[in-house]
């Protein structure tokens, strides 16, 4: 429910932007808001409800994001909506910082791998199931049936997490102090910035896939949707070949989703006018991506296996704020050149990301805590 509201504008960035008669780079601010309020959120929703009850926070998150999508639903204006963007941020900041890390709590010690990619293919599942039906349900009824189906289905989870989840008092209570020493540490250092570029690469491009596919590609709306159904499919493999690439090497893993994906946003303004190699293209882009969640997830975890949730919170928030970024990025890029410009334009980031990781690993710089994971 959280991945597929965040992303679900990415599907119907055409239609809100002509219903409310906004430029397609301004409709992009439905991702940076989101991405701005989680960074800020993860840890400030973690440390101010350390005490409480985990289950409690995270039925009571899931609450408050089906209230932003009925906001979705009826909002009057463009502004309302960034308003219920801002809440659906609230939430991702919180749960997935709360959330994310729970697997070792949840199942016994010798499926906790498992259990975390289990968690973890929500996000490559989010764009399967959530936006090419989002979209879809879009087409045919309007864009705020999606964001109404969305709040309906979110209710019904809030109230089954309130049921079905184990009492989870808290641990370890996650302070600022703990927070700033793990910024301290060069892995996790080394992670933020890895992370900064891969998902600043993605999201700067990814979030405009849509006007691309419409524009460049000249795809129907029923046929993007198929094109998106095929990605979010390849992006859960990717996630679960993520997994099986981690427990050989983390580093090379992550080399590899990197480069993936600086090589299809190098392609696609190229190759993309053409359908077979436009869905060939997103194909790789899939299993690229839907590998980068957990490997960096993973990365700031092995950075600090003896707090978790802090190394939750850092992955979390970093993440969402280059959400943030890389949406704005690419929204400007749009409104002054065009899609096609922002997707090679895009490419440049995971370049680098490839370059530093490759750079660090030849180096032999890489901290023994990534290499054990």
């Amino acid at each position: 429910m959280i991945v597929t509201t965040e992303i679900l504008p990415i599907g119907l960035l055409t239609p809100i932007a002509a219903d409310f008669r906004v430029s397609e780079g301004t409709a992009g601010l439905m991702m940076t808001i989101p991405g701005l309020i989680a960074a800020a959120a993860a840890p400030l929703v973690t440390v101010s409800t350390g005490r409480f009850d985990r289950r409690t926070m995270l039925y009571l998150l899931l609450a408050l994001l089906a209230v932003a999508d009925f906001l979705a639903v009826v909002a009057p204006s463009y502004w309302i909506i960034l308003a219920s963007r801002a809440l659906v941020g609230l939430t991702i900041g919180g749960f997935w910082s709360i959330g994310a890390g729970l697997a070792a709590r949840l199942v016994a010690a010798r499926h906790v791998a498992t259990a975390t990619a289990v968690i973890f293919s929500s996000v490559p599942l989010g764009s399967v199931l959530g936006v090419p039906l989002g979209t879809y349900l879009g087409q045919l009824a309007g864009w705020r049936t999606s964001f109404l189906v969305m709040g309906l289905l979110t209710a019904v989870v809030a109230a089954a997490l309130a049921v079905l989840l184990p009492a989870l008092p808290a641990l370890r209570v996650t302070r600022p102090a703990l927070l700033l020493g793990l910024l301290r540490h060069s892995g996790a250092r080394l992670g933020l910035v890895l992370t900064f570029l891969v998902v600043l690469a993605h999201f700067a491009t990814y979030t405009y896939v849509t006007p691309f596919l419409e524009q460049v590609t000249r795809l129907s709306p029923g046929t993007i949707s198929a094109f998106l159904l095929v990605y979010g499919a390849a992006g859960m493999a990717g996630n679960f070949l993520a997994g099986w690439g981690i427990a050989r090497s983390l580093p090379r893993t992550f080399l590899t989703c990197g480069s993936l994906l600086a090589l299809v946003l190098v392609l696609l303004p190229i190759l993309g006018a053409s359908n077979g190699p436009a869905l060939g293209l997103l194909v790789v882009w899939g299993l690229a991506y839907g590998a980068v969640p957990v490997c960096s997830q993973s990365w700031f975890v092995a950075s600090a296996p003896d707090t978790p949730e802090a190394a939750t919170v850092l992955f979390t928030s970093s993440f969402q704020l280059t959400i943030c970024v890389g949406a704005l990025v690419g929204g400007l890029i749009v409104d002054a050149a065009s899609t096609s410009a922002v997707m090679g334009i895009g490419a440049a980031p995971a370049i680098v990301m490839v370059v530093v990781l490759w750079l660090m690993r030849r180096a032999d710089r890489i901290g023994e805590p990534v290499r054990a994971s």
